[in-house]
């Protein structure tokens, strides 16, 4: 028979499947066994529909044969199969789908009554009649032979490429299909033999396959020890042999399909350190079927420990996306946000509109469905951990929770309604983590504000000057340690109608009572010079030089003015940019310290060593210790060490 042309454009578009379309030349094995696994649906519904009985779907296979020697790999199926008529249409015209069309009457026949719809159990894979042509990308000649169920004769369709096809009868003694791909020689940057290896072939149905429902058999080299050999001497190893052996190569029934009933906690433990490569178990697992606008199911887990890399720019996040079974994409990212990012797991649903790839998709409505949903999921799940394992959920926190506060942070807090409610913070009051509902449920009715602490460590915030004020009056404060906290509470300002205010705000130094504003004012009244004299000796390293009624035991602290605080400083100066920042510092002095009657005595001397110059060097002093009390850096270490000497010598 003469060979047969493909239209213009399909030659076009047979260009671009082996040339672009496809990320990876490993795709072709999926896009086959999805043909394979489409063929045996189509025969199974055709026996349902036809009360044909002599069909059993435990009889269904999917049959995979490689011959190194004649460079051939063969992908067989006893599925429904192809008339010349069909081989024609489908594969003679690239973008014919037989799957689609099949689809189509399918839904027909379900739109006509509730009987057909019961009967509607096919899931077909396929969506465009363009997978096939993958097998180009492998292979310089690819051979069809098919025979449909039903049929006397078989036929067969054999192309090269782009320079067409034949199609000729032939023999076959059962109906399905039997693809036949000579596979290309290597080149320079190409292996091919892979194709052909028992190792890469089991791999790709692992990774792509693994949940086709029927079984994908393979004959696989085994070896076992030598039947009629001799005993080996002690400490060695029998002799062995190598024998054959057919093997069903993927699992069928996925976990996330199985019933919630039937699969133990370290079914899903044992699963997710196998497919994640993770060594602990996850410490939550979350498992979900949604029906409606976008039907899918869910299976996703937390891991336990921190990702080596997670932290890093190698470190990618996304959900394995697949199609009822089929893996689509291993790190779909749209499904998951940023604050979430260290959720592992899979999306399977038969409702996506696959481009012609099957890797990516054609609208993103579906996924922005199933992602909206999967968020919700996730915030009740970890929600319900805090509440039932509050210590594995600390470890959880311990782990993750600062990529969270990042979430928090991020887009000028709009995802503050999403993640406060998941936020720990260390509690002076409690000496543990606590979340902001549980600070707030412990609030009393005088108390207007959560009140905060950033610092280095718990034990350096618990000696701040600052906090004495809070203490003082009961206030229950919470420590930040992280480097971005104070970022946060700054972006999501309240919670629950609750304003967070730092314990270095320059409000907390207000007097609250009449009684003692007076006694303030009379304070700095009489202090004014002395004051106004340390500000001058202090200069530009601080804004302002004040009396603070909110130190009790501390001689003085520094607070700042303005949006930047001390911390804010330390942190944003600590980055690897060239950028640097100031606080607008204050420099706060308790009134009633013995510290503070020594400067007026000194200061009341007048000019000359005993007075204004050794006042000036208690400034310093001071001011250098408020420094390192508050975790920053001494401007002069030089200066310092000189005025501790004059101090020391006097």
């Amino acid at each position: 028979m003469a060979k047969k042309q493909f239209k213009a454009e399909s030659k076009k578009l047979l260009d671009l499947m082996i040339n672009s379309i496809y990320t990876h030349k490993e795709i072709f094995m999926r896009e086959l066994i999805s043909n394979a696994s489409d063929a045996l649906d189509k025969l199974y519904y055709q026996s349902l529909q036809s009360g044909d009985t002599g069909i059993k779907r435990s009889d269904f296979v999917i049959d995979i044969k490689a011959d190194k020697d004649a460079r051939t790999l063969t992908i067989s199926d006893n599925g429904i199969g192809m008339t010349a008529a069909e081989l024609e249409a489908n594969l003679g015209t690239i973008a014919k789908s037989g799957s689609m069309a099949f689809k189509e009457e399918q839904q027909k026949e379900a739109d006509k009554d509730e009987e057909s719809k019961s009967k509607n159990v096919t899931d077909i894979i396929g969506q465009f009649g363009v997978g096939f042509y993958s097998a180009f990308m492998v292979a310089d000649e690819v051979t069809v032979t098919s025979k449909a169920y039903g049929s006397d004769e078989a036929n067969a369709w054999i192309s090269k490429g782009a320079d067409g096809y034949n199609v000729s009868s032939t023999e076959k003694t059962s109906n399905g299909t039997d693809i036949v791909l000579h596979i290309k020689e290597d080149v320079e940057g190409e292996n091919y033999d892979k194709f052909l290896e028992e190792y890469t072939i089991r791999s790709l149905i692992k990774k792509y396959s693994d949940y086709i429902r029927y079984p994908i058999q393979m004959m696989v080299t085994k070896s076992r020890p030598k039947a009629d050999a001799p005993e080996p001497e002690e400490g060695k190893a029998p002799e062995m042999e190598e024998y054959q052996e057919l093997e069903t190569l993927n699992t069928m029934e996925p976990i996330w399909k199985r019933q919630k009933s039937k699969v133990k906690p370290e079914d899903y433990n044992e699963y997710y350190k196998s497919k994640f490569g993770d060594y602990m178990d996850p410490c939550k697992v979350i498992r979900t079927s949604v029906e409606g606008v976008s039907s899918y199911t869910a299976l996703l887990f937390i891991p336990g420990n921190t990702p080596y890399n997670y932290y890093t720019k190698d470190y990618e996040k996304g959900l394995q996306l697949y199609s009822s079974g089929v893996m689509i994409m291993d790190k779909c990212k749209e499904l998951l946000p940023d604050y979430f990012n260290f959720v592992k797991g899979l999306v399977d649903s038969q409702d996506l509109s696959l481009n012609i790839s099957r890797e990516t998709l054609q609208q993103d409505r579906q996924l922005k469905n199933i992602a909206k949903n999967l968020e919700k999921k996730i915030k009740s799940e970890l929600l319900k951990f805090m509440k039932d394992d509050r210590e594995g959920y600390e470890k959880f926190f311990n782990n993750f929770g600062r990529q969270m506060k990042y979430g928090l942070y991020d887009d000028f807090g709009m995802h503050k309604d999403v993640l406060s409610d998941l936020m720990l913070f260390y509690s002076s009051t409690e000496k543990k983590l606590i979340s902001l509902d549980e600070y707030i449920a412990k609030m009393g009715e005088d108390q207007k504000y959560i009140y905060y602490a950033p610092g280095e460590t718990i034990e350096k915030i618990d000696m701040l000057p600052q906090t004495e004020a809070a203490k003082a009056k009961g206030y229950e404060i919470l420590y930040m340690t992280d480097e971005i906290d104070e970022f946060v509470v700054k972006v999501i300002h309240d919670y629950k109608e609750k304003e967070f205010k730092s314990v270095s705000d320059e409000n907390m130094n207000e007097a609250e009572t009449d009684e003692e504003k007076e006694a303030m004012k009379k304070a700095e009244d009489e202090n004014k010079d002395l004051l106004a004299f340390i500000k001058e000796t202090l200069g530009s390293k601080v804004s302002e030089v004040t009396l603070s009624s909110r130190l009790k035991e501390s001689p003085c602290c520094l607070t700042s003015k303005g949006g930047i605080s001390l911390e804010m400083e330390k942190t944003i100066n600590k980055m690897p940019t060239d950028e640097s920042i100031k606080a607008e510092k204050v420099l706060e002095m308790n009134p009633d310290h013995a510290v503070m009657k020594k400067l007026q005595e000194t200061f009341a001397k007048g000019d000359g060593a005993e007075g204004k110059d050794l006042t000036a060097t208690y400034a310093r002093l001071l001011y250098d210790q408020a420094l390192l009390i508050s975790g920053l850096t001494i401007d002069d270490p030089a200066k310092l060490g000189e005025d501790i000497c004059r101090v020391i010598t006097d």
